[in-house]
């Protein structure tokens, strides 16, 4: 029965999003691969005029009257993110954060990330969560959807470049989908991220019992079945991205990239199959920005619609990974097939992810109850 107008909701804390299930990677890739059904179908929206913006976003000036206004130190931003998707979700919702890399010297995330998510119908608030792992956890989940469709079935190497978080949950996706993997080769900038990544992969998964640190990218991409750079860089500059050569990758490889990636020219060859994870947002990421974008934007897939621009490739050989899942299209189609796919992070994962970790709440009695409001005061 609706206690309209009475509205309350749920916080759910960091300790709450995981014992609701914001971890659970293998729900998670499932609930990514519903999301980009919906996404081919049309069922959502997210901001901007064509409802394919990424979203909003607060920068700082290198000069500024105003001696309390931040500095644009690296990452230096606040963003908001908001979407909806249809389906069996039927919310709305927006991630909203606040970023800077010098947060690591204080013992913080760089960025800092919570949710809202809202009553499709009438706008009320459902839920304010945590968003640190809701966020991780559906950027690593899409990786995984790639993988289940466009991998190897017997995928057992694994090279990754940058042992952060976003290779963690990455892998653990890979995990979910590719079973057989039992060898991960990993470079990363520090001995200290190579060692507290080798302790999680001792401690999470016993099964890869063969792990190598290498020294160069190559080395990262050479003689492996599933690759993935989750490496930050700065933008500006595409010269500096991770760079995959076509002479490293060998027949059968899928590479993932969530992380910054350019390709040399090797890699521009049309039997290179260049999968988007959502074509939509690539398309305003052209309109939105000055060309060459992948200046700005640093995924491998706005590389992909720069070499368009510049008739270097042509537009048919860019496809979507919601086309894939959805069944009209193919996956893999044999087993020397290289397929390079870009992950840029969109709302509609946060609400997808979101909704299903705010259900389980509700399930399960986990969270404060909060109310705004028991008749509201301005109707």
């Amino acid at each position: 029965m609706s206690t309209l107008p009475k509205i309350d909701f749920i916080y759910l804390s960091e300790p709450d999003m995981i014992r609701a299930g914001v971890t659970d990677m293998a729900a998670c890739v499932d609930t990514m691969e519903e999301m980009f059904r919906l996404l081919h179908a049309g069922d959502y929206r997210m901001a901007g005029p064509d409802s394919n913006s990424h979203g909003a976003i607060v920068i700082f000036p290198e000069e500024s009257p105003f001696p309390n206004m931040p500095k644009p130190t690296a990452d230096r931003r606040f963003m908001a993110m908001p979407a909806y998707l249809g389906g069996n979700f039927h919310t709305a919702g927006m991630k909203w954060y606040g970023s800077n890399i010098e947060n690591r010297g204080k013992g913080l995330p760089r960025s800092i990330l919570m949710f809202i998510l809202n009553d499709a119908d009438t706008g009320a608030p459902l839920a304010l969560m945590s968003a640190n792992l809701l966020s991780a956890y559906r950027t690593g989940a899409v990786p995984g959807v790639g993988a289940r469709h466009l991998a190897r079935k017997d995928s057992r190497v694994v090279g990754i470049l940058g042992p952060g978080v976003m290779a963690r949950t990455s892998l653990a996706a890979f995990m979910a989908v590719c079973p057989a993997i039992d060898t991960v080769k990993l470079k990363g900038r520090g001995q200290q991220n190579v060692d507290a990544f080798r302790a999680w992969m001792a401690q999470t998964y016993p099964q890869i019992t063969n792990v190598q640190v290498v020294e160069t990218d190559e080395q990262v991409v050479r003689d492996c079945d599933i690759v993935t750079f989750c490496a930050s860089v700065a933008t500006g500059d595409p010269s500096i991205y991770p760079t995959v050569k076509r002479e490293w990758v060998r027949p059968g490889t899928f590479l993932a990239m969530p992380a910054p990636c350019n390709i040399d020219a090797g890699m521009e060859a049309p039997e290179i199959r260049k999968v988007l994870d959502f074509t939509g947002i690539y398309e305003t990421y052209q309109a939105e920005h000055p060309k060459p974008v992948h200046k700005i934007i640093p995924a491998v897939g706005v590389r992909f619609f720069d070499l368009v621009d510049e008739g270097r490739i042509d537009r048919n050989q860019l496809e979507d990974l919601g086309r894939i899942a959805a069944g009209d299209a193919p996956g893999r189609r044999n087993d020397d097939e290289i397929i390079i796919l870009s992950v840029g992070g969109m709302a509609v994962e946060d609400v997808a992810w979101g909704t299903q970790v705010y259900r389980n709440a509700l399930a399960n009695n986990i969270g404060v109850k909060l109310n705004l409001w028991d008749v509201p005061a301005l109707r």
